[in-house]
């Protein structure tokens, strides 16, 4: 990554709009606000209303807010400026083509601005990763846990984890130092207890199910149950549209159909799938075979039956059914005796019918309580990502094999991994091998 450049990048959504932000940073946004305005830099981080000028012809490109925010004392470290102009695409591409004409100025690739702010030292990857989560949030609980984790949430508490095993290493190694006199036997008592405290607190903080992994990419739940039951109408009952294909024809649905909705803020990736029964071809016979697939991973399944059939149920569905299921009989309409309960293998199912809608709030309801009683993230800080469990597990392993009694210099090893295990999530120690993986997801302009 070269930081010499001068980068800029439209930061606001792409297409036409009332207003777009175009974004510069490096040694060259100072000579680009002159350039651009003949004025001279506004106040730093006060808006001020300059005309924009091609140098070259004179042309003026638009009227725009023009914000200066020298570095470091900005988002990346450097300084940087911001164009604030009308948001159509021809005066978005006369601006662009005068910075790219501009000697060292070159676009900015995906994630830049976030990559140079940790480069200089504004925030650790956990920070820069939840400013990503905060940009793609569809729901206000992935936003609630962006923010969190972009205000250093995370970066605290592996941090603090760090510094108590450095703080440790620190005494194991001064024992070291002194291994020539005679030092008391319980010296490094204390030490073996605040590993063992930390070692429990990282084995809780994994011990979460996945929670945040789940929260930012969705919980997965499954729509299943035999043909004709009316799960595709579902489908498109939660979503508000016509998602999957309805019709009276069985085996409609031959792959899984996946649609992704916000209930209540909670993120969710709704899956429809084939409906079970004795398949009549190669394709079905996939199909169904995705269906159960789908169904062994969901978080939660809707196992769906239906009422124009009962007391007839397929026992195939009924297979399914688990302490992760909400079992549903659709067609209420068509129920005969539809004034009890019904049981479905051992559980009771909730009456609905997409035709006329009777039941669905109900329905809602009972996944929305399902997702509280088991999703509700804590006030604490949770782990979001794949990258975090693994180096995480590392620390717990180097802690693991840490035994004062097999040496003090194998045992200040173990401490050293450790801590090195947690630098790795925040940024601390020996990550470069991982900075484009991360960066390369951010959109550009961030």
């Amino acid at each position: 990554m070269r930081f010499d450049d001068t980068i800029f990048a439209l930061a606001s959504a792409p297409g036409k709009a009332a207003v777009a932000v175009v974004r510069v940073s490096g040694d060259g946004a100072a000579g680009a606000v002159r350039s651009l305005t003949g004025d001279a830099l506004p106040a730093p981080r006060q808006a001020a209303l300059r005309r924009l000028v091609e140098k070259e012809t004179g042309e003026e490109i638009d009227r725009a807010l023009v914000l200066w925010f020298p570095g470091p004392n900005s988002f990346s470290g450097e300084d940087m400026a911001e164009f604030h102009l009308h948001g159509g695409r021809a005066t978005l591409s006369a601006l662009m083509a005068a910075l790219g004409g501009m000697a060292g100025f070159r676009p900015a690739e995906a994630g830049e601005f976030s990559r140079r702010a940790f480069e200089h030292g504004k925030l650790d990857l956990t920070a820069a990763e939840g400013i990503a989560d905060l940009v793609d949030a569809e729901t206000d609980i992935q936003r609630r846990q962006a923010l969190r984790q972009s205000g250093g949430a995370l970066a605290a508490l592996y941090d603090g984890w760090r510094q108590r095993l450095l703080d440790n290493r620190a005494l194991v190694e001064s024992s070291i130092d002194f291994s020539d006199q005679e030092l008391p036997a319980d010296l490094l008592d204390p030490v073996s207890r605040e590993i063992d405290r930390i070692r429990s607190e990282i084995t809780r903080h994994l011990s979460d199910g996945g929670l945040g992994e789940r929260l930012r990419e969705g919980i997965q739940i499954a729509v299943l149950g035999p043909v004709n039951a009316g799960k595709s109408s579902l489908i498109n009952c939660l979503a508000g549209r016509d998602a999957a294909i309805v019709d009276a024809e069985g085996g409609t649905t031959r792959d899984v159909i996946e649609v992704r909705m916000d209930l209540g803020g909670w993120p969710l990736s709704v899956a429809d799938t084939a409906g079970l029964r004795g398949a009549t071809s190669n394709v079905e016979a996939e199909g169904i075979r995705r269906a159960r697939a789908k169904a062994a991973e969901a978080d939660l399944k809707l196992v769906m039956f239906d009422g124009a059939c009962w007391p007839q149920v397929s026992e195939d569905a009924e297979t399914l059914v688990d302490e992760n299921t909400l079992v549903v009989l659709n067609k209420s309409d068509l129920l005969l005796g539809n004034e009890g309960k019904v049981s479905i293998a051992g559980c009771t199912a909730m009456k609905i019918s997409c035709k006329t809608g009777e039941g669905l709030d109900r329905l809602l309801e009972s996944i929305r309580l399902f997702l509280e009683t088991r999703y509700r993230p804590s006030a604490s800080p949770i782990l979001t990502r794949t990258r975090h469990r693994h180096a995480l597990e590392n620390c717990l392993a180097a802690l693991e094999r840490y035994d004062i009694d097999a040496g003090h210099e194998l045992a200040a090893e173990e401490l050293r991994l450790a801590a090195d295990a947690l630098g790795r999530i925040t940024g601390r120690v020996d990550i470069e091998n991982v900075l484009d993986i991360i960066f390369r997801d951010f959109c550009i302009g961030k």
